[in-house]
């Protein structure tokens, strides 16, 4: 389930036999709340092509073209779920985002083959939803570095660590129905065991199951003009990379590569655009500094648990990438003409994270949050919590919740006052937070969201957001309602570097090919500046401010 957008089911559903016919198609709505900019100047006769930016799913209707981004879903319905195919004995599951599929060995096979299946969505049209799957076999070669890969009826020889092209992956729900999608796959080791990883099952641009384009037509016409690319929301497989699963160099492959099919975007729609506004979010600089932190920040713990000790082939990654980044400025200002105007920014900076806050182990280890009878705080999501006896828990990134009446299920803090006295309470024992192991302090501030937020939609935000001090983050544990272990304990993931944490030590990039006459310019000035540079006035609940004082399209 997304904060952003919700997939329902159909109204109505005619069983006839083993079969279910569902009358209209899945409802999808988008829970962002308010006008986009691009919107408004739709209203106004005026053209957007809006690639890739945050929260656009399902994609808006406007006058103009979108491709959809963040929370864009795989073929599951998940936001990424790998799977790691592999003859090696059962080892645990992983953590995040994967799964792991036993090869089966074809008896006879001259130099060794391989067989399973790879899983697909459920079968919404069967009673009982049977999982969807197609047939994966690996043939080896005599050589001992490549091997043949037959996926659904697509084959290709593969050599080990390489990343193949997309393929197609079609899941026969129905006589003359098939649900599509597609993938890459990788071998990863070929001796003594033989796994092979494949990403995450991406919608088919060319014919997606969902909708991730407006008009519907424009994720095809991307895909027929410069071939499939990637439309999971958070398409980099960081998850995989986090698991061990795939190493840095082919995390940095697939990167780039989905970094090249969005420069191809970007300068098509520049190519053909001749009046009103462009938006691309290239994500590599977000994707690179979370995997490669730890080579930046000398004593990152991470450092020699990923790389086993040796000098990292990969520890310039970052300043490599915003190299190649400032080329790719370089050829859009070659592109620009008399007046146009050209903003980057980022809506966040970056900083280390190197230890791991368990705020709900915190939470219970100081009386505000309690077990059941013989609970051990091991399971995830709080299942181990008896909320009779508890005052506040942690969920998510930043988030601090109380436990009230009214709101939350089995609340016991009562509005008014005892609210209001727990916030004071949380506020006074967790700002300055001291790592007693390191000696630093962990979090700088807890902020109340009343004081900083008004407006409709205030309920839905946490009570108190925590400001994690440089180098500090809601532990892994923390952040999935798991209560045990230490408080505070050392991140050893390739995931070595965040941004959420206070947000005053991680500010943004904002910078113009015109100068800016304001002297501290934040993200939610975008908004009214694109709308009063095509000479609309900014609606009055816009937060923002415009930029400039004299630039007029």
């Amino acid at each position: 389930m997304l904060s952003s957008t919700r997939i329902g089911r159909p109204g109505r559903v005619l069983s006839i036999g083993k079969w279910r016919i569902p009358f209209g198609k899945p409802p999808i709505r988008l829970l962002r709340r308010s006008k986009p900019f691009w919107t408004i100047l739709g209203e106004h006769g005026i053209w957007s092509t809006i690639l890739r930016v945050p929260i656009t799913f399902p994609p808006d209707r406007f006058h103009g073209a979108q491709l959809a981004a963040m929370c864009v879903p795989d073929l599951l319905g998940t936001q990424g779920t790998f799977t790691l195919f592999s003859t090696r004995p059962a080892a645990d599951r992983f953590k995040e985002g994967g799964r792991r599929v036993r090869l089966e060995p074809v008896v006879g096979s001259k130099n060794g083959t391989y067989t399973a299946r790879l899983e697909g969505p459920d079968n919404e049209l069967l009673k009982g939803k049977p999982v969807l799957s197609v047939p994966v076999r690996i043939e080896l070669g005599p050589d001992s570095d490549r091997a043949m890969v037959k996926l659904n009826s697509e084959t290709c020889e593969l050599l080990l660590g390489e990343l193949s092209e997309w393929i197609e992956v079609h899941f026969r729900a129905a006589p003359g129905i098939r649900v599509r999608g597609m993938c890459r796959v990788m071998l990863t080791e070929l001796q003594p065991h033989v796994s092979l990883y494949v990403t995450p099952i991406h919608l088919d641009p060319e014919k997606p199951a969902m909708p991730i384009s407006h008009p519907g037509y424009y994720a095809m016409y991307l895909a027929k003009k410069f071939g499939r690319f990637a439309t999971l929301g958070l398409a980099e497989d960081t998850w995989a990379l986090n698991e061990g699963v795939i190493d840095d160099g082919a995390f940095l492959s697939m990167t780039y590569d989905i970094d090249r099919e969005r420069e191809e975007q970007f300068f098509g729609a520049l190519d053909r655009l001749r009046s009103g506004a462009l938006v691309c979010v290239f994500d590599a600089t977000d994707r690179i500094q979370h995997m490669f932190w730890r080579y930046l920040d000398e004593g990152h713990p991470a450092a020699s648990a990923t790389n086993g000790g040796g000098p990292p082939e990969h520890a310039d990654a970052i300043e490599d990438l915003y190299r190649h980044n400032d080329a790719m400025l370089g050829r859009i200002r070659e592109k620009l003409r008399d007046g146009d105007l050209l903003i980057v920014l980022s809506d966040h900076g970056f900083s280390s994270f190197r230890r791991g806050v368990n705020l709900n182990a915190w939470l219970h280890a100081n009386g505000y949050l309690a077990l059941k009878e013989g609970g051990d705080g091991s399971a995830e999501w709080f299942r181990d919590v008896d909320w009779s006896r508890t005052k506040a828990y942690a969920l998510g990134l930043t988030g601090l919740y109380l436990n009230l009446e009214g709101r939350e299920a089995h609340g016991t803090v009562p509005r008014g006052e005892r609210e209001a006295a727990l916030k004071r309470e949380l506020i006074d024992k967790l700002t300055g937070l001291e790592d007693p192991e390191r000696g630093d302090t962990a979090i700088r501030e807890l902020f109340d969201t009343s004081t900083l937020y008004s407006g409709p939609y205030l309920e839905a935000a946490p009570d108190l957001i925590v400001g994690y001090n440089a180098g500090y983050r809601i532990s892994w544990d923390g952040a999935t309602g798991v209560l045990d272990g230490p408080v505070i304990e050392d991140n050893v993931k390739a995931w070595s570097g965040d941004h959420c944490i206070d947000p005053r030590l991680v500010p943004g990039v904002l910078f113009c090919n015109r100068p800016i006459d304001r002297e501290d310019p934040a993200l939610i000035d975008l908004a009214p500046t694109a709308l009063w540079l095509f000479g609309l006035e900014p609606p009055t609940h816009m937060d923002g401010k415009v930029l400039f004082d004299h630039v007029r399209r």
